[in-house]
């Protein structure tokens, strides 16, 4: 690796921003959600472009409620996600806390679902990574994942019974 930000992979050249860029990105984002009151910063996804949802936890050592927007595809009735935290090495706290408590809501620009979360393994996972690779930016997919020490999770939240 040539630096923190850049890695030499067979699937080609993983340039990531800084890591403050990302998480001004993500700040922006929430702000422009809390100040549209909901009207901007969610949207379906297309065949093309993965969706944004909002997706609602408890805090597994606090208790609290937490929310973090993701992007997201469906699969079927299933909404499918990548635990990645900016393509930074640490899992996200989403994941963390979903790992801790797998039951959790979303907000989707029709309304509010209850889920149920479990990563995908197997066949499961190499389906639904692919899925992921036909998006507009996914041809650097692999690249990205290769910057982390692990793999990614890949995330499904199934409505809840």
């Amino acid at each position: 690796m040539s630096s923190p930000e850049r890695a030499e992979t067979p699937q080609g050249d993983a340039r990531l921003p800084p890591r403050w860029f990302i998480r001004t990105a993500w700040v922006v984002h929430r702000a422009l959600y809390r100040v549209s009151g909901g009207r901007l910063g969610l949207r379906h996804p297309t065949p093309a472009v993965w969706g944004m949802m909002r997706l609602h936890t408890v805090g597994r050592r606090s208790g609290k409620p937490r929310v973090a927007i993701l992007a997201y595809v469906e699969d079927g009735d299933d909404l499918v996600t990548l635990a990645m935290n900016g393509w930074g090495d640490p899992p996200p706290a989403w994941w963390l806390n979903l790992e801790a408590t797998p039951t959790a809501s979303v907000d989707l620009p029709d309304g509010r679902r209850d889920v149920v979360a479990h990563a995908a393994t197997g066949a499961e996972r190499e389906r639904l990574w692919a899925v992921y690779r036909t998006l507009n930016g996914g041809d650097d997919l692999d690249a990205h994942a290769a910057l982390r020490s692990r793999e990614t999770p890949v995330v499904v939240l199934s409505p809840a019974p």
